[in-house]
């Protein structure tokens, strides 16, 4: 034997009949050695340009056909004659995608396996306990055990005490076999999702059959929680090895409402069609004979599109046959949304959702749905061009409101509209080089729509059904010029409306009596509606500064933002225009009315108009100065408060001239506080009817009354504030890379467990979170009425450890002293175990859930849960 205690080795052929990538650094010297020891070295295989090795033809006797790299802090013995290698003291070896560590490994080249043991710990007194025991990595897998025994041929192999953990699970066992790269068989395992040494509840099993990647089998299971056994194992279960989306059964909620009797609930099955789709089948059975049926499926495609398509029907029966409040429900529910680039200029949006007007209420218990009254659904597709900033779009829109079954349909509305342009502008001239007459510009935008209704006749209880359709043409010319500090902004709008109906009233004797009443019939007729106005503005900004340098402020400024606009329309009603008729009342007085009031664009409008509308907007702000003693500190421009009133005067009106005057305001003090508001007030009198019950506005301004200059008709404010606590430090919390963010087929990160009732789980690194709204309005349009309103909305959340989690959230009316759907929820996260309480403890919806699950989505099927009232189906 020779020792050899250099680092630096000629690699060479030892002789014909050795494997061609089974190099060892020796000596020419040592070429009829037994054997080569070489101490604390690192040691590579490569092999060498010699035109001896180039000509060696030898079948190959083994396997070895990549790269070996191996090293160990005390020695590594080379056995030449039997082609072994043994590796003493935290050995360290790598062959391909595999790594092997421990305190002893041996190496037979000739059988292509690997053997491995930990050694006793010299500290421990009973020589028992071992350190640097085997660990064998392959890819993303990692093994740990006692001992190991390994064929890097075939990857089949024996490790004692072994155990396996992968993201969020492991698996352990007495002894492991592996019989292929993808399969374990498993003596006395465990599988567990809990990250702790000793875990809080685990799964234990005599026999257990691993596949990677897939699924783990194993028989006769139990159930250990805080080491106690469940008493009443399992014949079977098969648990998920594979991160991602994966098809499975969705197991069902089980429970008893209170008309429907014993039910299950939400039990289906998963299917992962692919990386860019899957499909969720669900459903419901009473055993009363009622049922549900639902179905989701989902697309995606990053970049370019995805969507959802679902669909449910069921059938709700209450009671008993015989019962006097026997009943059943049929009803039905669609669902589709869709989102698509087509090109960078071109998308197609599309959520729309079509249910009977029963669905919600029968099944769903969600707060939301339940208090939902208007079902809207969109589609619309936009095309832009940039260049141009033209655009085009076409849109489909329906609103059905459940309470009545009213529905109104827009199918379809197509849209043009054509950006601004200014048709004498120079390329030459910017700026203040522009003439006035550059500044001219125009846009055009049309409008096609087609509408119909199917509303609920309140005599005969029949559903009317309308359609309507028609053009809007609107051409508008601006132009921005400015003469000294004022900026001016004329402008005349011209609108046409195509029309292929219109309206005609009179009145007519009634078939069935001798009694007359007005009646409206539609007259199908090609109509044209042509009207105009002229608008003209002027406002420019004066500045007032003072410049204290006391407690931290270097300068206040009071903005005034003076404007005045002037705007025209003539009386379209009048004969000469042909957009009115008239017929005669009872009292022979004659009514005009407006042909193409009916219309979807509206019609001409009555009256002429020639008002002046003024407008005074203040901005107060303060300018903070910056701390002499901290370099990093910088000025802040902070604004105070803005404050703005408007009012007008139409010089064509035959009374009440003057319009309201109305004042807002808003502030915002930094993150705090934010605190706005409106009133309004009249300059006229009211006079009473009704014994006081309504008024009406008299042409007599109220100083001439002797009752002031102005009145408050109404008033009102919203004050909001939202505060949270500094984040606890030192949580652990995961961060996932890029790649871990979103599930397989890029859709979006959300669990894909279905389940009735969801709740996120609560942010327990803030502290608390609180957030407060109140709003106060008084209306005194009716001086002998006054109507008050206000109310104060709550969001508390409180951390109370970062395991418990108590969060309150209601709103209490002042005007009738009531708290209107408080709701608590308590969270309590158990490691590897959470729980969830939820009550609302009064209204119409009240009732309360209580459930303990586990919390690896493969496993939350595992709960306890306690429900009661709306939460049960009650």
């Amino acid at each position: 034997m020779l020792i050899i205690n250099t680092i630096k080795f000629r690699v060479i052929k030892l002789m014909k009949n050795l494997p061609l990538l089974f190099f060892i650094p020796v000596l020419l010297i040592a070429q009829n050695a037994d054997s080569v020891v070489i101490n604390k070295n690192n040691i590579s295989f490569e092999t060498p340009k010699d035109s001896i090795a180039a000509q060696d033809t030898t079948k190959k006797k083994f396997d070895v056909d990549a790269i070996i790299f191996s090293n160990a802090t005390d020695s590594v013995t080379f056995d030449v004659v039997n082609k072994k290698m043994f590796l003493f003291g935290k050995g360290d070896i790598t062959y391909k995608k595999t790594n092997l560590k421990s305190a002893k490994i041996y190496v037979d080249f000739t059988k292509n396996l690997l053997d491995a043991h930990g050694e006793i710990d010299s500290a421990d007194t009973s020589k028992s306990k071992l350190i640097d025991t085997p660990v064998l990595k392959e890819e993303d897998e990692v093994y740990e055990g006692t001992s190991l025994k390994y064929n890097f041929k075939t990857q089949a192999g024996f490790i004692s005490m072994a155990k396996n953990g992968k993201e969020d699970k492991r698996y352990e066992g007495e002894k492991v076999k592996k019989v292929d790269k993808r399969t374990y068989f498993i003596e006395d395992g465990l599988y567990t999702t809990c990250d702790e040494d000793t875990p809080h509840t685990y799964f234990t099993a005599e026999k257990m059959k691993v596949m990677q990647n897939d699924k783990i089998i194993a028989r006769w299971i139990f159930m250990n929680v805080g080491g106690v056994p469940f008493p009443i194992p399992l014949p079977f279960g098969v648990f998920p090895n594979k991160s991602g989306r994966r098809s499975g059964i969705i197991a069902p909620s089980y429970g008893s409402a209170g008309d429907r009797g014993f039910y299950f609930r939400n039990g289906g099955y998963f299917f992962a069609l692919s990386d860019y789709m899957d499909l969720t089948l669900t459903g419901d059975y009473y055993l009363q004979g009622g049922y549900g049926l639902r179905s989701r499926y989902r697309y995606t495609k990053r970049y370019d599109f995805n969507g959802n398509l679902n669909g449910g029907i069921s059938k709700i029966i209450s009671g008993e046959q015989g019962d006097p409040y026997y009943s059943e429900r049929f009803s039905w529910n669609l669902n589709v949304y869709h989102h698509q680039e087509i090109d960078p200029s071109t998308t197609l949006d599309a959520n729309m959702q079509f249910l009977s007007s029963q669905y919600l209420q029968d099944n769903s218990r969600n707060l939301n749905d339940l208090l939902q009254q208007d079902i809207i659904s969109n589609a619309t597709l936009v095309k832009r061009w940039d260049e141009s900033g033209n655009s085009i779009s076409m849109n489909y829109s329906r609103t059905q409101n459940l309470e009545s079954g009213n529905i109104s349909e827009v199918l379809p509305s197509v849209s043009f509209n054509k950006s601004i342009e200014y048709p004498f502008k120079s390329k030459t001239s910017f700026g203040k080089d522009q003439k006035w007459y550059e500044l001219i510009g125009y846009n055009y935008s049309g409008n096609f729509q087609n509408n119909r209704t199917k509303i609920k006749n309140s005599v005969t209880g029949e559903f009317d059904r309308e359609i309507r359709g028609g053009f809007q043409h609107t051409v508008r010319f601006t132009a921005s010029p400015k003469i000294g500090y004022f900026n001016f902004s004329p402008s005349i709008n011209y609108r046409e409306l195509w029309y292929d109906k219109r309206i005609k009233k009179g009145f007519e004797y009634n078939n069935d009596s001798s009694a007359l009443m007005l009646k409206e019939k539609t007259i199908k007729q090609i109509s044209f509606v042509r009207t105009f106005d002229f608008n003209i503005s002027t406002s420019t900004k004066i500045y007032g500064m003072m410049q204290p340098n006391i407690l931290g402020i270097q300068a206040f400024r009071h903005t005034l933002i003076p404007s005045v606009n002037y705007n025209y329309r003539p009386d379209f009603s009048d004969k000469k225009w042909g957009y009115f008729d008239s017929y005669i009342d009872t009292l022979g007085k004659r009514i005009k009315y407006d042909k193409f009031d009916r219309g979807i664009y509206g019609g001409a409008g009555s009256g002429e108009q020639q008002r002046v509308g003024f407008s005074l907007g203040n901005v107060f702000e303060i300018k903070t100065t910056k701390d002499p003693n901290d370099t990093t500190s910088q000025e802040q421009k902070i604004q105070l408060l803005n404050l703005n009133a408007s009012s007008g005067y139409n010089f064509a009106a035959d009374s009440l001239n003057l319009s309201d005057l109305n004042v807002d305001f808003r502030t915002q003090i930094g993150q705090l506080l934010s605190f706005n508001g409106n009133s309004t007030f009249t300059f006229y009198d009211v006079q009473s009817s009704n014994n006081g019950r309504s008024v009406y506005k008299i042409n007599k301004f109220l100083s001439d009354a002797g009752k002031g200059l102005v009145r408050l008709t109404n008033f009102g404010f919203n004050i909001s504030t939202s505060i949270s606590g500094e984040k606890i430090t030192g949580n652990k919390t995961k961060i996932k890379n890029e790649s871990e963010t979103e599930n397989d087929g890029n859709f979006k990160k959300k669990n894909d467990y279905i389940e009735l009732f969801e709740d996120e789980m609560p942010d327990l690194t803030i502290p608390w979170n609180l957030s407060v709204n109140y709003n106060y309005n008084i209306n005194k349009s009716n001086p002998n009425n006054v109507i008050k309103n206000s109310g104060l909305g709550l969001n508390l959340s409180i951390s109370l450890t970062q395991a418990w989690r108590l969060t309150f959230r209601g709103n209490y009316d002042f005007s009738q002293k009531k708290l209107n759907a408080p709701q608590v929820t308590v969270y309590r996260d158990l490691h590897c175990w959470e729980m969830n309480f939820t009550w609302n403890p009064i209204g119409t919806y009240r009732g309360f859930r209580f459930e303990i699950r586990m919390k690896a989505p493969e496993l939350q099927d595992i709960k306890v849960t306690k429900t009661k009232d709306i939460y049960s189906g009650f």
